[in-house]
């Protein structure tokens, strides 16, 4: 709910910059534009009150004229629209800020909370349930995994380690190399799957430390296809980190983006 209260929020604040603006561009020429197409040939006219019934035809050179005429229909329509969503959308907001149907659990007494399952589960427990699962992890090469991250696990390098405690510190729920199952049955394991709270979807996180290595990266470019090829897509469900020798890995900018997206 907090996340839809937030979307709705967001789209309402870009509706009342895109209405001060559309309310500021005001300086439109007098009358009304008719557009005709016959033949597959577009013709403008200007409707007036000088003019015909048709309107009074505006020549090729003047097609600035034409778009003015245009933009005026148009902000018209905008400004009539955006003002009766603007007002739909406040008290829509207002309504769900105050009676939605996540309260009825959420103003229960702890004791309460205790002795109820919960038709909707708030966004904290789901977040909870989902990280205490069990599941099927990489049994490659286990001797690898010599790294220990705050959490207390192994991982298989310290840009790895790095990466766990940052997801920790951030409070961002996360599974080292669990099992990812495509379409044809192969198993993947992503080095990290995470849990966005703000979508309560899952996303995927690769490290590529290697990228100097031609071999490395052309293994890793392939398994990018693999993911895409079964709607695994890079800046929607897939994250990926990297270092080379000239570039270590940037922990300020990963911490950064950790936060901002997930």
């Amino acid at each position: 709910m907090d996340e839809l209260l937030m979307m709705l929020e967001a789209r309402l604040a870009n509706l009342n910059c895109a209405l001060r603006l559309a309310k500021k561009d005001q300086d439109f020429p007098e009358g009304s534009l008719r557009v005709s197409t016959s033949n597959k040939r577009v013709r403008y006219y200007w409707m007036n009150q000088k003019a015909s019934d048709l309107g009074e035809y505006i020549k090729k050179d003047n097609h600035q004229f034409a778009r003015e005429l245009a933009q005026k229909s148009y902000n018209r329509k905008f400004i009539k629209m955006a003002e009766s969503e603007i007002l739909y959308l406040q008290s829509v907001i207002t309504h769900l800020s105050k009676n939605n149907s996540d309260m009825s659990y959420d103003k229960l007494s702890l004791t309460r909370k205790n002795l109820v399952n919960p038709y909707i589960l708030p966004d904290n427990i789901y977040a909870k349930n989902w990280q205490e699962e069990s599941y099927k992890t990489s049994n490659y090469l286990p001797e690898c995994k010599v790294y220990s991250t705050k959490r207390g696990e192994m991982v298989r390098s310290k840009s790895e380690a790095i990466i766990a405690d940052i997801l920790y510190e951030l409070k961002i729920p996360y599974k080292y190399e669990k099992a990812l199952v495509l379409k044809n049955g192969t198993i993947k394991f992503p080095d990290f799957t995470v849990l966005n709270k703000k979508t309560i979807q899952e996303v995927y996180i690769e490290h590529f430390g290697l990228l100097d290595d031609e071999l490395y990266l052309s293994s890793n470019l392939l398994k990018l296809d693999e993911y895409r090829n079964n709607g695994i897509y890079l800046g929607k469900n897939l994250l990926f980190t990297y270092e080379t020798e000239d570039s270590p890995l940037d922990i300020k900018g990963i911490r950064k983006m950790f936060r901002e997206l997930l």
